[in-house]
């Protein structure tokens, strides 16, 4: 067997059913919409998303221990049934309330499952030598469906409603399902049951070399939630571009990198890379900022997606490279779940700063805390990986 070979049988399944699963989630791109429709603030469908992810950020350390001593299989398949009974719960949201509530809830479980253990499942299927390229390419598989999401959404809700959507999202998360069902159990290349007992999450998250991936990515969880919570009440609020232009631009440039230029970071360096992506996504904040055209809102969703398409990739091989194979399920859980802290923290905090300085001081705001914490990364790593 080519040991670096990329395209396996069992990481071409876990990508194809993540283009799926993700889809569905992208689809929720426009859910801030169906919130305004019912009549949410923007504090409020801040409040509704961090609730998602105070549950995602609930499970992650059990999800850890669990792919670290019983494999990554089991919680594929449990997240793909919660995921398509949530999105068929959906259709029976009809106002803000304890139920919406409630399917958020399980909506967050799902995804913290689907999120943390297919990536970490891909993380295992990569050759060590082509680690950065490997998981670039399987992050096509959750890109594309930004884009993809942005612009079903807008072709559905010209022409339907909200039931629509939803319906799409729950056929993508049974296809994620179905397609799931032939991946074989894995554990990362050298796991040893006999000898690599894992460390746990409290002595994996106080790793000392691990730390700085926890804060920078922590701040860049918190500046997508400016994107990816309100662009859709931006774009409702100002006229100005659409999700689905924004998000066509975002993920067309960073599938071309991740493609045709996945390569790179194996080559000078995934931390040598990390601060000209950073600095991109900060300048698409501003771009957005002051956007007063489609066109400008389509410069500021290239810039992003250009910063978003090697920032992730770069943190989630940096971190997989660091931790020990035993612990990677436990790594990739609290990897992940900076993510839905981003939405927990980032969400009200930024609808809150929207509602009292308005969208253009919100989006300064998140190009800040990039430019900020990038500062504060550089200075505190000195992991030359």
């Amino acid at each position: 067997m080519d040991q670096d070979r990329l395209f396996s049988g069992p990481f071409i399944l876990c990508s194809s059913s993540n283009l799926l699963q993700a889809l569905a989630f992208n689809l929720f791109l426009h859910f801030p919409g169906f919130l305004k429709d019912l009549g949410a603030g923007e504090v409020e469908i801040g409040l509704l998303f961090s609730l998602t992810a105070v549950a995602s950020i609930a499970v992650r350390p059990a999800l850890g221990r669990i792919m670290d001593s019983r494999g990554r299989r089991g919680v594929i398949m449990v997240g793909n049934v919660l995921n398509t009974a949530v999105m068929a719960l959906y259709l029976s949201v009809s106002s803000i309330g304890p139920w919406v509530v409630t399917v958020r809830i399980l909506n967050g479980l799902s995804e913290a499952m689907l999120f943390t253990a297919l990536f970490t499942y891909a993380a295992d299927c990569v050759p060590e030598g082509r680690r950065t390229q490997g998981l670039m390419l399987f992050g096509v598989s959750g890109m594309l469906p930004i884009a993809l999401g942005g612009l079903l959404g807008d072709f559905i809700l010209a022409r339907d409603g909200y039931d629509l959507l939803f319906i799409a999202a729950l056929v993508c998360a049974a296809g994620a399902l179905l397609l799931s069902l032939p991946l074989p159990e894995t554990r990362a290349a050298g796991f040893d049951c006999e000898t690599d007992a894992p460390a746990g999450f409290q002595r994996v998250i106080s790793q000392r070399n691990l730390v700085p991936l926890w804060g920078i990515t922590a701040a860049f969880s918190i500046a997508l939630a400016a994107m990816f919570t309100f662009l859709k009440t931006f774009v409702m609020q100002t006229g100005v571009g659409s999700v689905g232009g924004f998000f066509s631009a975002y993920a067309g440039i960073a599938l071309v990198l991740r493609i045709f230029l996945g390569w790179l970071p194996d080559r000078v360096g995934a931390k040598r890379l990390l601060f000209p992506a950073l600095a991109t996504l900060a300048v698409g904040f501003l771009v957005l900022a002051v956007a007063a055209s489609p066109r400008d809102v389509l410069i500021a969703g290239a810039l992003c997606g250009a910063g978003h398409g090697y920032t992730f990739p770069l943190l989630f091989g940096m971190v997989v490279t660091r931790a020990r194979s035993a612990d990677r399920g436990t790594a990739m859980a609290i990897y992940t779940a900076l993510f839905d802290l981003g939405i927990l923290v980032g969400s009200p905090l930024l609808g809150a700063l929207i509602e009292w300085f308005g969208y253009t001081m919100m989006f300064i705001a998140a190009a800040g805390l990039l430019a900020s914490s990038t500062a504060v990364f550089a200075a505190a790593d000195r992991e030359r990986h």
